[in-house]
């Protein structure tokens, strides 16, 4: 499996960012998929799902603010970020559910 997560970058507290993962190496439609993000210091943290069905959860901390979507014929699932806060900055990965490979991530920095 391959996955590669872009979109990241420096955005103001109270922007927007859409975050893209191309996967490749799987028959992408059939699996759930995760966005995870780590913070500097802090431990790997899951921050949204969605389900091969599209079915969604998210953590409270981003409930409301972040919506994860999935694109079949792309391949791709987007994490589309809204309303960020400085505790938002991270390097966010993307995840096929199940397995245990974790692709290079996109870093997202939030300023005050």
């Amino acid at each position: 499996v391959q996955l590669q997560a872009s979109g990241g970058g420096l955005v103001q507290a109270g922007g927007s960012l859409r975050l893209s993962c191309a996967a490749s190496g799987i028959i992408f439609s059939i699996n759930d998929m995760n966005w995870y993000r780590q913070g500097s210091g802090k431990q790997r943290e899951l921050v949204a799902s969605i389900t091969n069905f599209g079915s969604t959860t998210y953590a409270a901390s981003v409930k409301g603010r972040f919506t994860i979507s999935r694109e079949n014929a792309k391949n791709t699932v987007y994490l589309q970020m809204n309303s960020l806060k400085p505790e938002d900055t991270a390097v966010y990965y993307c995840k096929v559910r199940g397995n245990p490979y974790w692709g290079q991530g996109t870093q997202v920095t939030v300023s005050s």
